[in-house]
């Protein structure tokens, strides 16, 4: 068995070098740069080619912007680490903490004796943890070029707050804070959890939890629950600011004749019992299928709009999980030609409406829509990739075909100077690269510079004949 555990590790590692390989070949034979007439575009040919990749393999934009960078890397400027994750040796993480590590040596000559000693070194680091490979790591990029040593983030720049979901009805906040700034959170939350009675019956980690939403809504104490009148503490709270949630639901939910959970968009499920019990104080919006008739005009009703939100949920580009609050509605065949109609409606992010909207013709995207929301999209090397709306995995009825659409003339090709409306970039995608890089390394040799200064005053100041 253990045998069978450290092939199959091997033979993990080795597919994904494989392909990381295929990916940084794709790009090769693509050439992105090359395309002077898009190279300025805010969606060029280095989006377009994420955009695939995202659709191939069914992953967010993100992650596929992650692989696209270490093949390039693993190609261009570190080929036999690259060789050495396709033979299973090495790991994603050593591979990603390499190339990162190692984003700021520009001399090919230096990069390439960096490349040679990764390869050599990387299999025996693989135990190592993460701060212990940094420094291993960082030792050999500072033995042939200390200025290319990545400086460590300062604490206001590695600081997050994130909100997700972690069970039906309940999210989780994660976040990293500067150390004043966390100590100050925590003793403000203890403050207000200890303004209260000792006959308050929540628990310290409930009160904290209640005064966290106290902060959130702008009010400054936290009011009792001991439910005596003359407690001193139960004084009127600062009224909290109204905020909308929308949650969807069936009505036979809300009514007790189901326990069909509903969903908010963003967090997931959200149990029957908790929506019934928020729904005396809820705003009640029905939401009821459209009409088969197209509406007037380019944008859709608020009803419309409304239905369509709730049908997609998110972006309906492959891989694309873009919420719907950050989502724009498009017409699947543009506007006037196609109609405002549910049928030739459908969310797309910012970034995925411009692909869709520029990257047009035979080597382009493009995308048929079908009357129950689902849309297939044909990608430009030819692949068919199918979305089919989120809505309906809650709620069937979300599916129901709203109709055939009728088009008065034939869709005619897009315009091939549409080109001059796509939003700029100031300079193409390399020179940011390089901007960036080279201002980096500005900084490592300005704090080099100083710590050489500092460590010569201080020699020179010591340098002094011993009292003997």
């Amino acid at each position: 068995m253990i045998d069978a555990i450290t092939a199959a590790s091997r033979e993990q590692n080795a597919a994904c070098g494989r392909e990381l390989m295929a990916i940084g070949e794709l790009y090769a034979r693509r050439a992105p740069e090359d395309d002077e007439a898009r190279i300025c575009w805010a969606v060029d040919g280095h989006a377009n080619l994420v955009a695939e990749l995202s659709a191939a393999l069914n992953i967010s934009r993100g992650r596929a912007a992650a692989r696209l960078r270490l093949a390039i890397d693993l190609r261009e400027r570190l080929p036999k680490v690259g060789a050495l994750f396709a033979g299973g040796a090495i790991d994603y993480r050593m591979v990603t903490t390499l190339v990162n590590r190692a984003d700021l040596v520009t001399d090919p000559e230096w990069l390439a004796r960096l490349d040679e000693a990764f390869a050599r070194w990387a299999p025996t680091w693989m135990k190592l943890s993460g701060p212990k490979l940094y420094e291993r790591v960082d030792m050999w990029v500072e033995r042939f070029d200390p200025t290319g040593v990545r400086e460590p983030k300062t604490p206001s720049e590695d600081v997050y707050v994130e909100v997700g979901p972690i069970s039906p009805g309940v999210v989780g906040i994660w976040a990293r804070l500067a150390y004043q700034d966390g100590v100050a959170f925590d003793t403000r939350l203890d403050a207000m959890a200890s303004g209260v009675c000792r006959d308050d019956p929540r628990s310290k980690d409930q009160r904290r939890a209640d005064a966290l939403m106290a902060m959130a809504s702008g009010r400054t104490r936290l009011a009792c629950r001991c439910g005596a009148a003359d407690c001193p503490h139960r004084g009127p709270e600062t009224p909290a600011p109204r905020v909308v949630i929308n949650v969807i639901a069936e009505q036979a939910t809300l009514e007790g004749r189901s326990n069909d959970p509903g969903y908010l968009p963003g967090y997931g499920a959200v149990p029957a019992a908790l929506l019934r019990e928020q729904a005396p104080t809820a705003d009640v919006r029905l939401v009821t299928l459209p009409s088969p008739y197209p509406e007037d005009g380019y944008r859709p009703s608020a009803q419309l709009a409304r239905f369509v939100r709730m049908r997609d949920l998110t972006c309906r580009f492959p891989g694309c999980d873009v919420a719907a609050a950050h989502c724009q509605i498009d017409h699947t065949i543009p506007y006037p030609i196609g109609p405002t109609h549910p049928s030739n409606l459908k969310l797309l992010c910012v970034f995925h409406h411009l692909l869709k909207t520029f990257w047009t013709g035979p080597t382009g995207w493009a995308d048929l829509q079908l009357p129950d929301g689902t849309v297939v999209w044909r990608a430009p090397i030819g692949r068919m990739y199918t979305t089919r709306p989120a809505g309906a995995e809650f709620f069937a009825q979300l599916a129901r075909p709203t109709g055939e659409i009728r088009i008065s003339q034939h869709h005619r090709p897009d315009d091939i100077h549409r080109g001059v409306m796509m939003p700029r970039r100031k300079r193409p995608r390399a020179q940011d690269k390089a901007y960036r890089v080279a201002r980096e390394r500005r900084r490592n040799t300005e704090r080099l510079t100083a710590e050489e200064l500092f460590l010569a005053e201080r020699l020179a100041r010591d340098d002094e004949p011993p009292p003997f």
